[in-house]
């Protein structure tokens, strides 16, 4: 197993940075859909049944189902399975940024409305940075899900860590196998612990206290 490090070290560092920026690439693309989206529905139930059905739907494709579907429109490489994971990163995002908007008191809102804010002013002001704590644990999950995920796209040519794991299926080496998996397991905990600390970076002072007390 150490040898297998050692023996493939650079080779390591590029299918670890292929992995990574094709992973963060989709969660970005997540996030700028699924957020404002999410805030959208948070305003209109009618059309909030319809969307989130919707996107329920859409992850209970299997992965290498999707992904095999980016193909016909997309070719293969990096681009349909950026495209194929940023679908499966919505859901989360898009629900918890509209349980974290639902989630906010309507008498806090009525204040901000109250001092004059606009309903946008209030959005961004007011509701927006005390829903970030359930908005960011939908992130958190996301990119723990399309870390794992993106081990998939080496079968449509995506690169990534998969390869050590589809060559050692082929190949029947274990040490290939378990060499890319526990590398896909300390990149999704590593983008968990960072996107923990920034949780609490963005969280408003006054819920990261309210937390404090409570927990």
């Amino acid at each position: 197993m150490i040898a297998f490090f050692i023996e493939n070290s650079s080779e390591i560092l590029l299918k670890t940075w292929e992995h990574f920026y094709i992973s963060m690439i989709a969660l970005l693309l997540g996030v700028l859909c699924a957020v404002p989206l999410g805030i959208i529905l948070s305003k209109t139930k009618w059309l909030s049944k319809i969307v989130l059905n919707i996107t329920s739907v859409l992850q209970t494709v299997p992965s290498l189902a999707l992904l095999a579907l980016m193909i016909p429109f997309f070719g293969v490489g990096k681009v349909p399975a950026v495209i194929a994971l940023c679908i499966y990163s919505l859901l989360p995002i898009l629900n918890n940024t509209f349980i974290g908007m639902r989630s906010v008191n309507e008498n806090t809102k009525g204040a901000g409305i109250a001092m004059g804010m606009t309903n946008l002013q209030s959005i961004i002001l007011v509701e927006l940075p005390l829903a970030i704590p359930v908005i960011m644990s939908g992130i958190r999950l996301s990119a723990v899900y399309v870390i794992s995920w993106a081990t998939l796209a080496s079968y449509i040519g995506a690169g990534g860590l998969g390869d050590f794991i589809f060559n050692g299926l082929n190949l029947y080496q274990t040490e290939l196998i378990l060499g890319g998996a526990i590398i896909v397991t300390l990149l999704a905990l590593l983008a968990d612990f960072i996107l923990g600390k920034l949780e609490k970076f963005v969280t408003p002072k006054g819920l990261r206290l309210e937390g404090g007390r409570t927990s």
